[in-house]
């Protein structure tokens, strides 16, 4: 049977959004609302991710009228990697990374451990060269994107003129 492809949990995807969104303009404090509006995402998924983040020492949350978060650090100082371990926890490629014991028949002998083990630092490698100051070079363009005024909802004529024919 295929598995599918390793892919990241939707809490570590909406997490690093929450991070992108804060580094495109860190000097500036969202809201929550905001940043689901940007990304088109339910908001209590968010009021989670902004938590855990806070309590991970990565957003400054200040709640309350007036409130909002922050990164609490620069860009700079926040590694992909440790973001990815953060919020998904320790990996376990297969039953013999598990903590406690493995049924399986090969262990004493097997190789497999070591290679994913050897593929698990290079993944973690090429994730901790990256900061979230890495993923937000493009700043104008995601400044563009993400604090873009939403589109106006049909706007009326002023009374006495009519729409422009088109």
């Amino acid at each position: 049977m295929l598995q599918p492809p390793m892919k990241l949990t939707v809490f570590t995807d909406y997490s690093l959004r929450v991070l992108i969104y804060l580094a495109t303009q860190p000097e500036r404090r969202a809201t929550i609302a905001e940043v689901a509006a940007a990304f088109s995402v339910p908001e209590n998924h968010l009021v989670k991710v902004v938590h855990f983040l806070g309590k991970a020492g990565m957003l400054a949350n200040v709640r309350g009228k007036g409130g909002g978060m922050q990164l609490a650090t620069a860009p700079e100082n926040i590694r992909v990697g440790n973001v990815i371990r953060a919020t998904e926890g320790d990996p376990v490629l297969a039953e013999c990374f598990a903590g406690g014991g493995c049924d399986c028949a090969i262990v004493p002998t097997c190789r497999l451990r070591g290679v994913l083990g050897e593929a698990l630092v290079a993944f973690f490698g090429v994730l901790d060269s990256y900061t979230v100051a890495d993923l937000v070079t493009n700043r104008e363009q995601l400044a563009k994107i993400l604090f873009a005024p939403p589109p106006a909802a049909n706007p009326r004529p002023a009374e006495g003129t009519s729409p422009a024919a088109g």
